[in-house]
């Protein structure tokens, strides 16, 4: 048997385990257990059957816990599953699948969205929801906002705040001898009188890159310390603990990936450079962390086409499948 021959009826068996999935969620509590029934004895009679659906459950269970929001229709999401199962069998090839993952996604909008982005990041100030953002603020700094970013502004008569709530940011500060600067987060603030430096909110940490003149770095710990000096071409991490240790950097690679809107990771886990490439697009970038453990990545990545960025991953990893389900929500995984 050919490769085109092994993929047509491996995309006629996905297909089915899609309409087998639809078939247990419809019809009363009989026609439910009977479902099942047959959808047990359809995984039985073949190997391959059960591993497509164990594939689209372990998809769904991804979802599992998300419903429609209140008083929500589940119409849209029908519509959509069965425009997607009336195509001819051959126009069908992997439509079910796709049909299926859109009707759910049309179907929890709302708990998608909160999950996306918190009431706080709703409300901040700036944000920038799956694009890069430039915001010049009222004294003159410029701030450069990644995808997924975002920050309240705190200005009055005797200082500038920025507040981090999650993201990364390049700031330029405008000069101000009467006010100073900070860039503050919830591990801790950033004072500079002009400067230009990188913020990075992720987890529990926060990352400050210096590319210009200095910074006085302060964790939420250090009340009345006077905190540590950080000088251009150097790195800082503040946690819980406190600032660590000051780590050399390469100012030119990070502002050359700054200008160029480029991820740039040298031996980094899958899992961790998709994360990156979810915050700067619009929709979502679905994945089994664990099933990708083991693949680092070391490359240069166009952080404003992330469709690109994906592609040159499959280019470079032949065995990741990347799989667009609707134009905001993409799955990756590295069948064996």
């Amino acid at each position: 048997m050919d490769h085109s021959s092994r993929g047509a009826q491996a995309d006629a068996i996905e297909q089915l385990a899609a309409e087998w999935i639809v078939r247990l969620g419809a019809g009363n509590a009989a026609e439910k257990r009977r479902a099942s029934e047959a959808f047990a004895a359809w995984k039985a009679a073949d190997p391959r059957h059960a591993q497509a659906a164990a594939g689209m459950e372990q998809f769904l269970a991804q979802f599992a816990h998300a419903r429609p929001p209140a008083g929500g229709s589940a119409r849209p999401a029908r519509a959509a599953l069965d425009a997607g199962l009336a195509k001819p069998p051959r126009a069908r090839t992997r439509r079910a699948a796709a049909a299926l993952c859109l009707a759910l996604a049309l179907g929890v909008p709302a708990w998608l969205g909160l999950h996306a982005y918190p009431p706080a990041v709703l409300l901040a100030d700036l944000r920038a929801s799956g694009g890069w953002q430039t915001h010049m603020l009222e004294d003159g700094t410029r701030i450069v906002m990644r995808g997924g970013s975002a920050v309240n502004l705190h200005y009055d008569a005797k200082r500038r705040a920025v507040r981090l709530l999650r993201g990364e940011i390049l700031v330029e500060v405008a000069h101000d001898a009467a006010r100073p600067f900070l860039v503050e987060t919830a591990q801790g603030s950033i004072e500079a009188l002009g400067t230009r430096f990188v913020v990075q909110e992720e987890g529990a940490v926060t990352t400050l890159s210096m590319l210009e003149s200095k910074v006085r770095v302060k964790s939420v710990r250090d009340v009345g310390d006077s905190g540590v000096v950080v000088q251009a071409g150097q790195l800082v991490r503040i946690g819980r603990d406190g600032v660590g240790p000051i780590e050399q950097i390469d100012v030119r690679s990070i502002a050359d990936a700054w200008q160029y809107r480029q991820l740039v990771v040298s031996d980094r886990p899958l899992a961790e450079v998709l994360d990156q490439l979810a915050r700067n697009r619009p929709g979502f970038i679905r994945y089994d962390r664990a099933q990708l453990e083991g693949i680092r990545v070391s490359a240069v990545l166009p952080l404003d086409d992330t469709d690109r960025a994906l592609q040159l991953l499959k280019n470079n990893f032949p065995a990741l499948r990347i799989r667009s389900f609707s134009s905001w929500l993409v799955w990756v995984d590295a069948p064996a």
